[in-house]
């Protein structure tokens, strides 16, 4: 599978990488962060989420880091956003890209979000149209695909339904999420499949991976062959979900960039200028990533 083929790596560590910290990362750490990020090439840095403080204390601090962050040409920086009230703020902030998210299951969203999956699209349809009306560029991101921590098991077909249904109320792009990490290749297998054969196109898919059993390259391997060019990563594999127990980081973006570039992929990224930002934050939030391609990397130069 050896390609020169480009893919893309939206990184989301700043906003999914954070939001499950319980110490509060000051905000001038998650500034330099996303500039780091930003610097190492990353071509797509999600920067916060507009979204209740009282839900997610660690980004009450949205609209200032946004407006802190130093805008490099070329990059994009989207934030995620819950509803109107979310989408008016970040408008307010500057923002030109944001991201919409439901879930494949009715508990998980209802604990996330305090809505069914069908309330989720009533309360996106203002948010796509003041979108449209202001062009921004709108992103979708369906939670639990292949498993749910209250429901368990997801039917492909209720996952594939809910992407398609984000392509049909306006996203431009849909990520597809292993939000507890149970996902194995057969199963990226078939719910890309079945997206694409109902005539989804896969330049508009990604995959979003967590880690939590180990299986996350394994299943960007098998997107790969899918025809998936665009995946989500977090620096150091920092992560998690509040309204998911045990859920793991992300996968790693260290550990993808690795991947990638092993197999002739280009993502036009500096791994080592990732981990250089993995490092610095890593002092903040005072504990060490998990990344295992991080870990070799900072045993590598304590060697020398």
């Amino acid at each position: 599978m050896t390609s020169k083929e480009r893919v893309t790596v939206v990184e989301v560590g700043p906003r999914d990488g954070l939001q499950n910290e319980k110490g509060f990362v000051p905000t001038e750490a998650k500034v330099a962060f996303v500039e780091a990020l930003a610097e190492a090439g990353l071509p797509v840095v999600e920067t916060t989420a507009f979204v209740s403080p009282r839900a997610i204390p660690q980004l009450a601090d949205s609209a200032e880091v946004f407006a802190r962050v130093a805008k490099r040409p070329g990059t994009r920086y989207p934030v995620l956003v819950p509803n109107e009230r979310g989408m008016a703020r970040a408008l307010a902030a500057g923002a030109r890209e944001v991201a919409l998210f439901t879930a494949a299951t009715d508990t998980f969203n209802l604990r996330n979000t305090n809505a069914t999956v069908e309330e989720s699209f009533a309360r996106f349809a203002p948010v796509v149209a003041l979108a449209r009306k202001e062009g921004v560029r709108v992103r979708g991101y369906v939670s639990t695909v292949f498993g749910c921590p209250y429901e368990g098991k997801v039917d492909p077909a209720k996952a594939v339904s809910v992407a398609l249904r984000l392509f049909e109320a306006g996203c431009e792009e849909v990520s597809l999420g292993d939000t507890i990490g149970v996902a194995v290749p057969s199963q990226v297998t078939e719910v890309v499949g079945r997206l694409l054969s109902s005539g989804a196109d896969a330049a508009r898919l990604a995959l979003h991976m967590h880690d939590t059993r180990g299986t996350a390259l394994a299943n960007v391997v098998e997107g790969l062959r899918a025809g998936i060019r665009v995946l989500d990563s977090s620096a150091g594999g920092l992560g998690g979900c509040p309204y998911a127990p045990g859920a793991a980081g992300n996968l790693s973006t260290e550990d993808l960039l690795y991947l990638l570039h092993g197999m002739g992929y280009e993502t036009g990224v500096d791994l080592a200028k990732v981990a250089e930002a993995t490092r610095v934050l890593a002092e903040s939030i005072g504990r060490t990533p998990v990344s295992r391609v991080f870990t070799a990397l900072r045993a590598a130069s304590e060697r020398r």
